[in-house]
């Protein structure tokens, strides 16, 4: 009997969306999904107080562009989070002075050397980044490695670029953004920002997180093949979010141990449901390539049409070459007539008679001579002819 098909409708189903949970949740703990979002959160605490550091610095130099408001609320923010973490003593005594100095007049060491640490530290958290979603779609090793560091370098620059612009925009947040607006119009801009300045915000990083999830593999997916993923992480940051929230609202209950250790560990942990959620978008964006894999985008069709143009052109030139060649090489590989002749007329014992030597078929018998007919065989006499 022949074998069984499975139907369209049970294909369907092994294709549906258990299928791709369990997918995703199998290929991420092959790729061992923890030791690289814990390796990625180890880089990005280590390059967030230089970078926090070399940016505090340049705020010093472009503070005029912003306003002193932007840089008092900068200012506020940073001991508001410090006092969280430090005792009141250090923030007062050398916090506090610390980031005011900083902040009033531009530090050019700070900013260079704070810079040049980040860059080392913050280049190294996104090539984590990069070699986590190559694995994950399994291109690791297609890129060169000292090209993927350079690379992980340039994005990590451009995401200095974007921080620098967008950071005074957090720092200002809904409550101060409306003041930039004339009178008028800051009831109707309040309102929106409230309403959209979150949401806004979540669409940002949701938008630079499929960017990076295309420009980290060598071999390209369309854009919109990173979404899925980046909404995942985008859900995964907000629920750990949420968690640690709830976290550390419990712990700072326990005791004044507990709550001074809090803020660290609910940093650390930040660090490390960042990279998690990061590199699970990118398996999740693995799974639904496998299971519904993505049609060639337009400049992966040009590229392959423009690779068969140059394999045609290659096999009819390699075509051409080898005719030249035989029509050149005739002559020598073939010797002419009068060469044959002269070696000599001795015929090649080992070949056949030549076509001279036999007789032809057609042709008669020559007729005996007189002589042959005056012969007799031995013991006969033949009379003379009469005179």
């Amino acid at each position: 009997m022949g074998e069984v098909q499975p139907s369209a409708a049970t294909k369907v189903a092994r294709r549906g969306p258990w299928r791709l949970v369990t997918r995703t949740l199998a290929k991420a703990w092959e790729g061992n999904i923890f030791s690289e979002a814990a390796e990625a959160a180890f880089w990005q605490t280590l390059s967030l107080p230089p970078l926090l550091l070399g940016l505090l610095g340049s705020l010093g130099f472009v503070g005029e562009w912003f306003g002193q408001d932007v840089v008092t609320q900068v200012h506020d923010r940073i001991i508001g989070f410090c006092k969280t973490v430090f005792s009141a003593n250090a923030v007062h005594d050398i916090i506090e002075p610390t980031v005011n100095s900083i902040l009033t007049v531009g530090k050019g060491e700070i900013v260079s050397v704070g810079f040049l640490i980040s860059l080392w530290a913050g280049s190294s958290a996104m090539s984590s980044f990069v070699d986590a979603i190559t694995v994950a779609h399994d291109q690791y090793g297609v890129r060169n490695d000292v090209w993927q560091r350079i690379f992980a370098l340039l994005l990590y620059l451009c995401g200095l670029v974007i921080l620098v612009v967008g950071l005074p925009l957090l720092a200002i947040g809904p409550d101060l953004l409306p003041e930039f607006f004339p009178t008028e119009w800051r009831p109707t801009v309040t309102s929106w920002v409230s309403a959209l300045y979150f949401p806004t915000l979540g669409i940002m990083i949701t938008l630079a997180l499929t960017t990076l999830y295309k420009l980290a593999l060598p071999r390209k997916l369309p854009w919109h093949r990173g979404l899925p993923g980046a909404v995942l992480a985008m859900v995964v940051f907000l629920l750990s979010s949420v968690g640690l929230r709830v976290y550390l609202n419990w712990i700072t209950k326990t005791g004044y141990t507990y709550g001074a250790l809090a803020a660290p560990i609910a940093f650390l942990l930040l660090m490390f449901f960042i990279g998690l959620a990061v590199v699970g978008g990118a398996y999740f964006n693995s799974a639904i390539q496998e299971l519904w894999p993505a049609k060639a985008t337009r400049r992966q069709r040009r590229k392959w049409r423009r690779l068969e143009m140059e394999r045609a052109s290659e096999r009819l030139r390699t075509e051409e070459g080898r005719k030249l060649w035989e029509r050149t090489t005739t002559p020598l590989r073939r010797p002419r007539p009068e060469e044959v002749s002269s070696n000599g007329d001795a015929p090649d014992e080992d070949a056949g008679p030549s076509e001279e030597d036999e007789p032809s078929p057609s042709a008669p018998d020559p007729a005996p001579s007189a002589a042959q007919g005056r012969v007799s065989s031995p013991g006969t006499t033949r009379n003379p002819p009469p005179d």
